[in-house]
């Protein structure tokens, strides 16, 4: 059942809201790790697809902890998530929280969570990450309370309201000026003392990321995906560790595709095969 929260706290979701209707019948059925996790999602506007993949390949089990509570930060469908439980489910006793405040988009991360067999190890909050942390509170979403913090924030900063007309994509895609301060925030107060958060972005935003990461997180290490052999990187995974003091690393690479597009070995391993990725 998905909580449903705003800023200004619980309320009871309309019954347009309880339902798939306004996307129902414009829906793809998408495999993910080859068929290992099958996700409903929107054919238009936001779409999971590789970032999503890599992200979660980078949740990984922590020393000296048999558990790990993961926190899926604009959890979209809420393939993250998922992809994560689905790589851990047999190492680790492992549960996802998916917030995600479209209530479209948290209908259907809500049923692939339950398609997926994972209905009781992922809950699905249907709130907003950069409201009121009472309204959070309110949805059993507590301070410093999270092991592993992954998250997509939208990669377009929208300056001068050219955002798109489809609220959906543009919920997902971009965020107002300082946003992504308010969404690091969000954030580290939701990490634990000594607990990690991954996020991908747009390699161009980098200065943008550091500046809003850096002062709450320290050990920043990041990892640059290139599309290509000697192009340069489009995307970027940084993770942090809260509370550390540890110098920034900037790690080798990934080429995602050979010459053409077919995907690189070290790419097909973790899109296809499941492996982890370790940073």
């Amino acid at each position: 059942m998905i909580d449903h929260h705003t800023a200004a706290g619980a309320r009871q979701p309309s019954d347009e809201e309880k339902e798939l209707a306004p996307i129902a019948g414009d829906l793809t059925h998408d495999a993910f790790l080859d068929g290992r996790v099958m996700l409903l999602q929107p054919r238009s506007g936001y779409r999971a697809g590789i970032d999503a993949v890599f992200l979660a390949a980078a949740a990984q089990p922590q020393e000296r902890r048999s558990s790990l509570a993961i926190l899926d930060a604009g959890a979209g469908v809420g393939a993250v998530g998922l992809l994560a439980l689905r790589r851990l489910e047999e190492r680790v006793d492992v549960s996802a929280t998916l917030i995600e405040r479209s209530p479209q988009l948290a209908a259907l991360a809500e049923r692939n969570a339950h398609d997926n067999g994972f209905a009781s190890r992922a809950r699905v909050v249907c709130a907003d990450l950069l409201g009121r942390a009472s309204a959070l509170e309110a949805a059993d979403i507590h301070r410093e309370s999270f092991d592993l913090v992954l998250s997509n924030p939208p990669y377009h900063v929208d300056a001068h309201g050219t955002l798109s007309v489809n609220d959906v994509k543009a919920g997902a895609h971009a965020m107002g000026e300082g946003d992504l301060d308010r969404w690091a925030r969000a954030l580290a107060h939701l990490t634990r003392p000594g607990g990690e958060v991954v996020i991908v972005h747009k390699a161009e935003n980098l200065e943008h990321v550091l500046a809003a990461f850096s002062p709450r997180f320290g050990s920043l290490r990041i990892k640059p995906l290139h599309p290509r052999a000697g192009e340069p990187a489009k995307r970027i995974l940084v993770k942090g560790v809260k509370g550390s003091r540890a110098p920034l690393t900037l790690l080798p690479g990934i080429n995602l595709h050979l010459e053409g597009n077919e995907f690189h070995a070290d790419a097909k391993l973790i899109l296809r095969d499941g492996a982890g990725l370790w940073l």
